[in-house]
Order: C-alpha cells, then structure tokens, then sequence
C-alpha cells in the first residue's frame, strides 16, 4: 500500500488539488514535502499532531520532509478558523519557542535518517532580508485582492463587521505563498500539507509558484480533527494538551488518550499513531465486541505517549494511573503520585495528629468523607471494603501514624473499589 492510501485508509485525506497528477509523481519517486507551524507558543500541542506526523508518514515511505518554522508568518498571526485577531508577539519570543519546538519535532521527524533526512527551517531567513517594496512588486503583484477576498479563511472574518480583518493578517497568505514558491525555488519542494483549513494558503503559494516558476506544485489537506460529541479536539477543562511535560504533565497526557470518547478511538488510532492497519483492524475488532475492556484506548495512549515521551515515561505513567484502580503504590515518584493525588477529593489534616500512636482510622474515614459516622467506617472496615494507600485494613480499632504517609504528607484512603479520599498531612 502507498502512502496516499494509507492516508486515505486512515482518514486522513481532506482535499487533493491534482489527485491523479500527484499520484503519479508519487509513483516515479521521492517528492519533497512540507509542513508549516508558526510558533505561537513554546510547545506543540496535540492539534499540530496531525500534519507533522504526516511529514513523518511521508518520510517513512521514503520522501524528504520539510518542517517549516513560521518565524516570519508567526509574527504575523493567520487568520485561517480564528474569530480574532492573535496577540503579536515579539521576536525573542517567536526565537524562544522554535528553540522550545525544536526538541519536540526531534521525537516526530527523522533528522538522521541516511537516505532522506529531515529539514527544520525558519521562513524568517528568507523574508528579513526582503524589502517592503520588493515584497509588493515580485510577490504582490500576482494577486488579485477579488482572489484573496474569496478565500474562506478571509470571507469568514469579514463577514464579522465589528471584528473584521486587519490588513496586517490579510497579508498572511502571501507570505504563506512565497514560503512555498521560496521552497519550490531553493529546495525543490513540489507539495505542501497541512489542515483542511490552510486550503486558501496552499492554492495561493502554488499559484505563485506556477506564475513564477512555471511549475506545477500540489497540495494535500488532512482533517481538522474534532471530536464525536462535536467540542474540540485537544482541550479538555483544563485547557490545550501540550507535548511540553512542564505544561501538561506525562501522567495527564496519558490520560488524554485513554479517556477518549469510545466513539473517537478508532479514528484516532488511525490519526495519531503507526500501528499497522492489521494491528488497528484487531483493536477495532476487540472494541466492537467488548469496549468495557478498553484495549483500544490502553493503545492509544501508550503508543501516542510513547511516542512523544519515551518507553519509560509511559510506563510511570500507566503504573500512576493503575493506582486509581487499586494498583500497587510502591515505586511510583513523587511527581506521578501528585499528579494522581489531584484526580481525588482531598482534605487536610494537621500532621501532630498522626504524631506517637497515631490517630483512628475510623476518624480518618470520617475527616475524610468517605463514611458519614464510625459505626459506618466500622462496618466497612470489618467488611473487608477500605484500604489505606491500597492496602486493605481488618482491624476496626486500628491507628494510622506518620510512617504511613506517603512522601512525608500524602494518606489515600479507599472504600470499595472506586471511592478515594486523599489527606494531605501539614
């Protein structure tokens, strides 16, 4: 199977401009391709997944990958599915995160590969040096303002009549376009990808290309991912997913992926990882007939977090999520275990309580909120239902002393199998 089947297979092929043309230069041999993201803030997130790893797909069957770093188009802000205009940023923070970025495209592109190795370049190098005035007579002057008016990304803005579209955001799309004419001329890119959104941008840099080149480039769109119940892909209430561990953390990431809608795993297997399609196929099958078991998802989540943190990292972070459902603590840090802590109701509980003997456990259950009296804690107790830092008790008089907390301040109380209280000891 080739790669535009693949990426029809896996959904992923929003709109062709020469579909059979492109086929055909597909099947005579390496294309070189790329993919733009201008660096709005200094982490990926999960939405910008989609084409980079389609640069990677690409670069696995074989073809040379561009990631085009927006140094220039980010200091400008594309209009392209916003309702307003971005905050501008300044040019050390544009410069610090591609720096940040950097490290993150390493895990989703090849830039060692022998035989066809990855590019990361800045469209700042090529724009800085180009007059205001040579900018309008060689590129400006190959379109039509009728042409960009009629693009959707510019058509939806205008049609707000009290927010509208600045002139400076209007400009987007030719430089978008002299990116890939630039490419085209320099580094004999012939195809540009992105969301199905960036349509306007990419017809407008192969139409500059063909009139100052005479070349016949093409471009391919992948879907803008949402999600089966219609919200956004990649937010959840506490905001955007990040790649960066600082902004989302490893064991929240995790969770993004195994959480997912059962609607949307499937799809997303297809989306966001490299599992064969046998593998898929299977997981789907495994799905269908019993989703409880949540296979797919497992999958999911440890081959997306795999790839974007590593083997080790997954692992700690399945180990953290295990212990909601009664998995063993010992192990884990510090770090994964507060990740946790924050999924349960906590309370505070002042540390000399647990000072010599310690205090009941029936009174902790109580403080706690898990049982509404003692005589409730004492009955789950001689039941066999709670468990300290999943540990099960059977004594109903017993006392909990500061040697059992963990990292010097943390109690997880359990009743049942799902009930969680957390006491935090200060």
């Amino acid at each position: 199977m080739d790669i535009y089947e693949d990426l029809q297979w896996r959904g992923l092929v929003a709109d062709c401009t020469d579909t059979e043309a492109l086929l055909k230069r597909l099947s005579s041999g390496p294309i070189t391709l790329y993919a733009g993201f201008d660096p709005t803030a200094d982490s990926l997130h999960v939405g910008n997944l989609v084409p980079l790893l389609g640069l990677r797909r690409f670069q696995n069957a074989g073809h040379q990958p561009i990631a085009v770093a927006g140094g220039a188009t980010g200091s400008i802000g594309d209009p392209s599915g916003k309702t307003a205009e971005r905050s501008l940023l300044s040019k050390e923070d544009i410069a610090n995160n591609i720096a940040s970025v950097k490290k993150q495209l390493a895990k989703l592109l090849d830039f060692n590969a022998p035989d066809n190795p990855a590019n990361l370049v800045d469209n700042a190098e090529w724009t800085a040096g180009v007059s205001y005035l040579d900018f309008l007579r060689d590129i400006g002057k190959h379109f039509s303002v009728n042409m960009m008016v009629a693009k959707e990304s510019v058509k939806a803005r205008m049609a707000d009549r009290e927010q509208g579209i600045s002139y400076t955001e209007f400009s987007y799309m030719l430089l978008q376009a002299f990116d890939f004419y630039y490419l085209a001329r320099e580094m004999d890119c012939e195809l540009q990808i992105g969301g199905s959104d960036q349509w306007g941008n990419i017809t407008a840099g192969m139409e500059l290309t063909r009139k100052k080149l005479g070349k016949h480039v093409f471009g391919l769109t992948l879907p803008l991912i949402t999600n089966a119940d219609g919200s956004k892909f990649g937010k959840t209430e506490k905001g955007a997913v990040w790649l960066d561990p600082g902004r989302t953390s490893i064991y929240r990431f995790y969770q993004f992926w195994v959480r997912v809608d059962d609607r949307d795993v499937i799809p997303y297997l297809k989306y966001f990882t490299f599992l064969s399609h046998e593998e898929i196929t299977t997981l789907e099958t495994i799905h269908n007939e019993n989703p409880g078991r949540r296979e797919a998802h497992k999958a999911l989540a440890r081959a997306v977090t795999d790839m974007i943190h590593g083997a080790t990292a997954t692992e700690d972070a399945i180990k953290a999520s295990e212990i909601l459902f009664g998995g063993e603590i010992a192990g884990i840090s510090e770090e994964n275990f507060a990740d946790v802590a924050a999924e349960v109701p906590s309370t505070d509980l002042a540390k000399t309580k647990l000072d010599g003997e310690g205090a009941m456990l029936i009174d902790l259950l109580v403080s706690g909120s898990l049982c509404k009296s003692k005589g409730e804690a004492r009955r789950d107790i001689k039941g066999g239902g709670i468990y300290v830092n999943n540990l099960r008790q059977s004594d109903e008089g017993q006392t909990v002393n500061s040697g059992s907390l963990l990292f010097g301040k943390y109690l997880l109380l359990r009743k049942g199998k799902k009930n969680y209280a957390l006491l935090i000891a200060k």
